[in-house]
Parts: C-alpha cells; structure tokens; sequence
C-alpha cells in the first residue's frame, strides 16, 4: 500500500483500503458457526470488532478486565444485533493468575474456538511493573495473549480437527514496531527503569505481537495445524487507548488528520483477517488497511521470533515461581 493510497482511501489488491468499514469488508459473511474471543473487545475497535461479528452471526465473548463495561457493550451490541450472541468474561492480561482462570473458566465452558482476536492494549503509559514483576507494557501486550493463546492453542486444535474449519489467530499490532529499542527486543533489559521509554516500549511490545504470529505459523505449519496466525495496524484512532497520551494525540492529530481513521474503519483490517474467505492459509503475515504489507526487519526475523518464544515462556515460568 502506497502513501497515496492510505491518504486517499483509495482499495489495494485486496479490493479494500484505509477508508473502508469492519462492515463493508465483512459484507456477506456468515459466521454462524463460528465461536471467537475477542481481549479488549468492551470499548472502541474492540467494541465494534465485536459488534460487526456478532452482526455477522459469530458467537462473541468478549474478555476485559472491566466487567460494567464489558456488560454494557454486550447490551448496546444486543439492542442493535437482537439476535446476537454475546458473552462476556473477566480477563486482566497484565496478570498471569487472571489469564489461567479465564482459559480455565473457558475450557471448561465445553465450547468451540474458531477465532481468537488479542486486540487489548495499552500504550505510552509510565513507567510501572505489572504484579507479576513484568514491565507493563510488555507484560499487557504481548506476554498476557501470549500466555492466553498458548493455554487456548488445543482448544483451537480440537476445533479446527473437529469441524474442518480453519482456524484464526490475529495479533492486533502497529506500525509503532519499527520505532522499538536497538536490537528490537531487549531480552536483558525489559524492566531497566532508568533507559525506560514509554515510546520505544510500546514499540517493542507491538513488534513482539508480530514476532509472536510469525513464529506461532512456524509452528502450525510445522505440525500440519489448521489455525492461521496474522498481525495487523489497525491505522490512527483516537480510542481511550491513547489516554496516557491524549494532548499529544490531539495535537497530532490537528496535523496530520487526513491520515486518522474512525472506529468503523479501524475495525475494519482485523474483522478483515479474522473472516474474509480470501484469506484462507495466509499465515505469517502483517496487514495494514485490509492488505499485505512487508513489516520492519526485525519483525521478518526468524530467529528473533524463535528466541521471543522461549525467552516469553521463561519469563512467564519464573514470574508463576516467584
């Protein structure tokens, strides 16, 4: 996609571009039998994820931390979808004792998983370790989905065997993966404080969630699993994500506001990933306004995303010890 194109709005190869709707590009789909889990999915491009899915006639459960939030989205999905089907779930990814009592209270549940969507997030926030000693950012955007997805993974398996569907996988990351710490990803210095940067935090955690879908369609295709593993920018939204940053936001947004998108459109590249039929067997990849495009070097890098993985399961066994 071409600068031109992302200004304009104007479709790429796909037929979609940066001005197009989660409902313009779901248009036709039916998800009947389809179950999806959606982190984050109480307020804005979660919120709509969730609500454009549920329109198409998915099963939705939405996982957040807030749970009054979580139940009045569910009731504005319903108002609007009256035959929706929407669940809700408690869900704080900034904890590993939270993310197991949710996978558990899901098993449990007996139900399908078809699509998981790791949309929550967080961004530019202070500096601040989360309860299991793990920097925020970092530990909320990438280690919680990527605990969540590793305790779902054979729940996903069983889905995909059982029913012949394929199964989804999207990493909601951004195009602040390029402006991360040297070396991408520092392994030896993740809760230095005094080098901290709220900026190249969140970049580092965003190319962690492209890193963790790369390495994860590794995986896949290795073992012959039916499950596809993507990354997508959703594009510029003033969402409450930006709440560490709203006056800076503003600000850029005053001059850059041709390249800001609404919540319609923001939704759009992951309801895209999540359901479009032209998808099927992409793995591996990274989308911005609903088309493939080449991501930064480091997020290309096999042995960066190899190494994520291992050093993500230690940190998660060592955080559970202590």
């Amino acid at each position: 996609m071409s600068i031109i194109s992302w200004v304009t709005g104007w479709p790429g190869p796909s037929g979609f571009g940066s001005a197009s709707t989660a409902e313009q590009v779901t248009e036709g789909i039916d998800a009947t039998n389809l179950t999806t889990i959606i982190t984050g999915g109480a307020s804005g491009i979660g919120l709509e994820t969730a609500r454009v899915l549920a329109l198409r006639k998915a099963h939705v459960i939405i996982a957040a931390r807030n749970m009054e939030a979580a139940n009045e989205a569910k009731q504005r999905i319903l108002k609007e979808v009256k035959d929706g089907r929407v669940d809700v779930m408690k869900l704080d990814l900034a904890s590993i004792k939270s993310v197991h009592e949710f996978a558990d209270t899901f098993i449990a549940r007996n139900l399908p998983l078809n699509i998981l969507i790791n949309n929550a997030g967080i961004m530019f926030c202070p500096y601040q370790l989360s309860e299991d000693g793990i920097e925020m950012q970092f530990a909320t955007n990438h280690i919680g989905h990527f605990l969540l997805t590793n305790l779902l993974l054979d729940k996903m398996k069983d889905t995909a065997r059982s029913s012949g569907i394929e199964g989804r996988i999207v990493n909601l990351s951004s195009i602040a993966h390029i402006h991360t710490y040297r070396h991408g990803i520092r392994f030896d210095k993740l809760n230095d404080k005094r080098s901290y940067s709220d900026k190249r935090a969140y970049g580092q955690s965003k190319l962690a969630n492209v890193l963790h879908a790369k390495e994860l369609t590794r995986r896949f295709q290795e073992e012959g699993v039916n499950i596809t593993a993507n990354a997508v920018h959703p594009g510029l939204i003033m969402t409450n994500l930006m709440r560490y940053s709203a006056l800076l936001m503003k600000i850029l947004k005053f001059f850059s506001f041709v390249l800001w998108k609404n919540v319609p459109q923001g939704a759009a590249t992951t309801c895209y990933v999540a359901l479009h039929p032209s998808l099927k067997g992409v793995s591996g990849k990274y989308f911005v306004d609903c088309n493939e495009m080449k991501p930064s070097t480091y997020a290309r890098d096999e042995s960066l995303a190899s190494k994520l993985w291992d050093f993500s399961n230690k940190l998660i066994t060592s955080a559970s010890k202590a």
